[in-house]
């Protein structure tokens, strides 16, 4: 019979037992009724490992032209991911995960410009989920789509948004660039979208919620929301079809390469911006950026004898011009300093009206002379000059007008030892078309909150400088320069035919860094300031180039982009004397197309008629226009078959009125006339297709130029 085995337990150590088992009780007490432990608050610190903040980005504002075209938005961006972990997939018959990686890799390939070997090597991570870089990366709703019509298991997309230019080189400083950082805030750098970073930007949201261990909301639970506040959008005063032109203006201008130049196009009654560009430019998509700084309102430079427009000004408004009183051309002592006409002999006694006319540096230093220093600087600053328009775009310079000595304000009267911006030039101008009074140039139309407007530009008067008698003679001047046909003339390589365009020339030295200014043939700074039609400016046309190689680009680029703008807004010179085979275009809408053609051609006029109906639905040129017998008429009918014409030979401007009166986008490679078109005659009009047209002379104009060209 076997005994009892007796455990017997020692007292001590069952007390010691007992008592860590009761300070462990207490402490899970203490825990849970006490909301801080060492200093670290539980509750918080639990919610914080739960719950999960994400920012809902607010949609950046639209940038329009002032016709509604989009000039910048954002647009959906795709980033490829693949969820690697088994854990994704419930049901085998439907994985959430990536299932047959050779297959994947195979087919996403080709599509995010990745190899089968990189791919697969990053399906083949530990992970539960990758990312398929960098091919994989900001990728288009358009190429997503593609992804997803493969079906492939465990392949998806993390959504963001990126700013997009859809014209790409255009306009590219004014607009700017903005780009995304990395918590996909989109913000502005340069430009419009740098001026106007806040108001385009709105106020982000955020969605806050209870989240897994795999950062996944959890069923059932109600997220916290703040929605975001979308920014506003703008418009600009920017016209597209003017653009466009200006755009052009520059291809032509910076054929064989220039340091800078800047063109711009002004509404002169107003003030709006219609059209600017600058060289060198970027694409704001991808950012070839050489400067960060906008030439139309950040470079400074000697303006030349552009400047003349203002000093002849001063003097005419103070009483101190005689027009038909005559002085020694050539050269002028200045104490010891001499100034000399740019041919540096100058034409002998000529009047101040021609002296304008052939650029004299010896008429301006004259006409200062009587000035006097103050009455000229007052006059510059009153201008606007030696201090910022205001314009609503970043780093806008002053320049200098700071002159003191008599040599000093000799220069300034021909712009030379004083420094302007291009905005600074194109606002003085504008007094020419306000009867002596400046406006202040602008480039934002408006401003939108939704549907409600909260900023609009709008003309604004600075100052009155002069009277409307003295622009009256400022004008005729600059109209004789172009049009006059005075041989010693610096403009008449700009005259335009159908619109009198008023203007005036500048060359100006480029200083050196080390005292004086550089002497090489190409070291000066070329400028065109012009307003037409003269007679009641409507238009400001500014061109100034640094380096200019090729001389005779300067005006034909101007002459190009005055009868691009002229056509399309049908500005034509009502006082050209009308000669015996001039006409005044009536209305020819609800006409029969087959009489009214005959009619014209009777008359000697060459008709376009497009499309095949029987009545005259538009017309170019509008009703009241001025043509000569040798001009096109455009007839556009109510027939459904439009064909293109022969246009070999067409001017640049008729192809212009052509493709304006029926919605065709055009684009055009050199100058002169056409040479060639991607469209053949008879063909088809495809609105949805551009017209590439190739320009070529028909006669060299750098012939037809003359040695005062070179002013």
């Amino acid at each position: 019979m076997s005994k009892a085995r007796t455990i017997r337990i020692n007292r001590v150590f069952l007390m010691v037992v007992v008592f860590l088992f009761a300070l462990i009780i207490a402490k899970l007490v203490y825990v849970g009724l006490s909301p801080v432990v060492d200093g670290v608050n539980i509750k918080e610190f639990a919610d914080s490992r739960n719950t999960k903040k994400e920012t809902i980005v607010a949609n950046r504002g639209t940038i329009y032209d002032s016709n509604g075209e989009i000039l910048a938005q954002n647009v959906n961006s795709y980033t490829v991911i693949a969820y690697l972990s088994e854990s994704r997939t419930t049901d085998p018959e439907n994985p959430y995960h990536v299932v047959d990686k050779e297959k994947t890799a195979k087919l996403l390939s080709p599509i995010i410009n990745m190899t089968e070997e990189r791919i697969l090597e990053l399906l083949n991570y530990d992970v539960y989920q990758v990312e398929l870089g960098p091919g994989g990366r900001g990728l288009t709703e358009l190429v997503k789509e593609e992804i997803e019509a493969l079906d492939l298991p465990g392949i998806d997309f993390i959504k963001s948004t990126k700013r997009y230019y859809p014209n790409a080189d255009f306009l590219s400083y004014t607009i700017g660039y903005a780009k995304t950082d990395e918590v996909n805030n989109v913000i502005g750098e340069l430009g419009i979208e740098l001026y106007y970073n806040k108001i385009l930007t709105g106020k982000n949201g955020y969605k806050e919620y209870q989240s897994d261990m795999y950062g996944y909301q959890i069923a059932n639970t109600e997220p916290l929301i703040e929605e975001a506040e979308d920014g506003n959008d703008i418009y600009l005063t920017i016209d597209t079809n003017i653009q466009m032109f200006v755009e052009q203006a520059m291809n032509t201008l910076t054929e064989y390469g220039v340091d800078w130049a800047s063109i711009s196009i002004t509404n002169a009654k107003t003030g709006e911006i219609l059209g600017i560009s600058s060289s060198p430019s970027f694409d704001p998509n991808i950012k070839d950026i050489e400067s960060y700084y906008d030439p139309f309102v950040s470079y400074t430079y000697e303006p030349g004898s552009t400047m003349k427009i203002f000093s002849f000004m001063a003097a005419i408004e103070n009483g101190l011009y005689d027009g038909e009183e005559l002085y020694n051309s050539g050269q002028l002592m200045i104490g010891e300093d001499k100034v000399t006409d740019w041919n540096t002999y100058g034409w002998g006694k000529i009047s101040f009206n021609r002296g304008f006319y052939a650029s004299s540096n010896v008429a301006a230093t004259l006409l200062a002379q009587k000035l006097g220093r103050d009455k000229l600087k007052d006059f510059y600053e009153s201008l606007g000059y030696g201090k910022i328009t205001g314009i609503n775009l970043p780093e806008e310079q002053t320049g200098v007008i700071n002159f003191k000595y008599d040599i000093e304000v000799a220069n300034a009267a021909f712009g030379q030892g004083m420094s302007v911006t291009p905005i600074q030039m194109v606002q003085a101008l504008t007094s020419l078309a306000n009867n002596g009074t400046v406006i202040k140039p602008y480039i934002v139309d408006k401003i939108m909150d939704g549907d409600e407007i909260v900023y609009e530009g709008k003309r604004e008067e600075l100052r009155k400088v002069a009277s409307p008698e003295t622009i009256k003679q400022v004008l005729e001047l600059m109209n004789g320069t172009v049009n006059s046909g005075d041989s010693i003339a610096t403009g008449l390589s700009y005259k335009v035919d159908f619109v009198n365009l008023g203007g005036k020339t500048g060359t100006a030295q480029i200083a050196s860094e080390s005292g004086g200014y550089m002497t090489g043939y190409y070291d000066n700074i070329r400028s065109f300031a012009g307003v037409f039609p003269y007679e009641d400016p409507e238009i400001i046309v500014y061109a100034v180039v640094r380096r200019l190689t090729d001389t005779s680009l300067l005006p034909k680029a101007v002459k190009a982009l005055v009868e691009d703008v002229a056509t399309y807004l049908n500005i034509t010179s009502t006082d050209i004397i009308k000669e015996e085979g001039t006409y005044e275009v009536d209305s020819f809408i609800n006409t029969a197309t087959k009489e009214t053609k005959e009619d014209l051609e009777n008359n000697g006029f060459e008709v376009i008629t497009i499309g095949d109906g029987n009545i005259i639905i538009d017309q170019y040129p509008k009703k009241g226009t001025t043509i000569n017998e040798k001009d096109k008429i455009f007839l556009l009918t109510n027939g459904t078959n439009k064909t293109y014409p022969d246009m070999t030979n067409w001017s640049r401007s008729d192809v212009t009125s052509f493709a304006n009166l029926i919605g065709l986008s055009v684009t055009f490679d050199g100058y002169g006339y056409v040479k060639s078109t991607t469209s053949k005659t008879g063909e088809t009009i495809n609105l949805n297709q551009t017209l590439k047209v190739i320009l070529e002379p028909i006669y060299n104009l750098e012939e037809s130029l003359t040695e005062n060209d070179k002013e």
